[in-house]
């Protein structure tokens, strides 16, 4: 059992590594699109780590055909809502960064 443990561990760490990532990118960007893209990509590739290393903990069982679902659905979800939220931000003007302005 101990190499279940590792492997799981290992996607775990990689999630959470990922999920920080995003986090830093939401503070360091400098604008709304930038930032959304950032956590976008960031949150579901970390999310569905964390998932999958709980999958690996957790065998061939019940839950992890539930969370094997849930997976799914926030991989269908979050870009889509990502995407959403970028559309509408743009529709209703907000202003996109450009190289010489300042930070907003």
């Amino acid at each position: 059992m101990l190499a279940i443990d590792v492997i799981s561990t290992i996607f775990l760490a990689a999630g959470a590594f990922f999920m920080i990532i995003g986090t830093a990118g939401l503070l360091r960007f400098p604008d709304f699109y930038t930032r959304l893209h950032a956590t976008g990509k960031c949150d579901t590739l970390g999310q569905i780590l964390i998932i999958v290393g709980c999958m690996t903990y957790e065998g061939l069982s019940f839950i992890t055909i539930k969370l094997f679902f849930v997976s799914a659905f926030y991989l269908l979800v979050g870009p889509t809502g990502t995407h959403a939220l970028m559309k509408a931000a743009y529709a209703s003007g907000l202003p996109v960064w450009k190289k010489g302005d300042k930070r907003m």
